[in-house]
């Protein structure tokens, strides 16, 4: 999944949002009262977030590198 492939909602996040995000959406997949309808849904958002948070530490590797 590229980048440009991950929505502007989630490109938009800090760290500690797109990670918060990932633990709610763990909390509700791990939950016994799991909706099987919306579970495609969130972890489809679940794989967007932990793409987006690869790439923010992609760059911050990068800018440590460059130092």
């Amino acid at each position: 999944m590229k980048s440009e492939n991950i929505p502007a909602d989630i490109k938009s996040k800090s760290l500690k949002e797109a990670r918060d995000e990932i633990n709610e959406i763990l909390i509700k997949l791990e939950s016994q009262n799991l909706d099987l309808n919306n579970v495609e849904d969130a972890y489809k958002r679940l794989m967007n977030l932990n793409k987006h948070v690869e790439n923010l530490f992609k760059i911050k590797s990068k800018e440590i590198s460059d130092l």
